[in-house]
C-alpha cells in the first residue's frame, strides 16, 4: 500500500500525471461517425426482408459489422464509458428491423398435444401399474410338505 502511495507521489510531483488524463467525450464526432455506419447498415438492410419477417439469422454478419463500426466510433470519440450513446443507437435499430423477432407463435394444436399426452398418460396410470406392481404375488405358496 505504501508503494501506491510512494509512487503516485512521484507521478504528481514529476507532472507525469497529467499525460493520464483523458480527453472529454466527443458527441458530435461520435453521431457523424455512426451515421456513416447506420447507412451503410441500412443499404444491406434493405434487401434482408425485415418488414415480414424477422432477417435475424441472416444478417448476424451485417449487425456484428454495425456494432464493430459503433465501437469503433465510440473509441475514436472518447465516448467509450458513456453506455447510453450506445444504446440509443442500437435501441434504434432494434426497434426498426428487429421487432418482429420477439413475436413468438404458440405451436400447432396437434403438437401441444404430441407433447402433453405423454405426461397425463402416465400420471394416471401410474398409480394403477403401482398397485399392480405392489399386489401381484401376495399370497404365498404353501409347497412345503410337512
Amino acid at each position: 500500500m505504501l508503494t501506491a502511495y510512494l509512487l503516485a507521489l512521484i507521478f504528481i510531483w514529476t507532472g507525469t500525471a497529467l499525460k493520464f488524463v483523458v480527453p472529454p467525450c466527443d458527441p458530435h464526432m461520435f453521431d457523424r461517425g455512426v451515421d456513416n455506419c447506420l447507412t451503410d447498415f441500412n443499404r444491406s438492410m434493405e434487401t434482408s426482408g425485415y418488414q415480414g419477417r424477422c432477417p435475424w439469422p441472416t444478417v448476424k454478419r451485417v449487425y456484428n459489422q454495425l456494432k464493430g463500426c459503433v465501437d469503433d466510433w465510440a473509441r475514436a470519440s472518447w465516448c467509450r464509458g458513456h453506455g447510453f450513446l450506445m444504446d440509443s443507437v442500437f435501441l434504434e435499430v432494434h426497434q426498426m428491423y428487429f421487432k418482429l423477432c420477439g413475436q413468438m407463435q404458440d405451436p400447432p394444436l396437434t403438437t401441444l398435444i404430441m407433447l402433453i399426452a405423454p405426461g397425463i398418460i402416465v400420471t394416471l396410470f401410474l398409480p394403477i401399474l403401482c398397485y399392480n406392481l405392489t399386489t401381484w404375488n401376495t399370497e404365498m405358496p404353501s409347497s412345503i410338505g410337512l
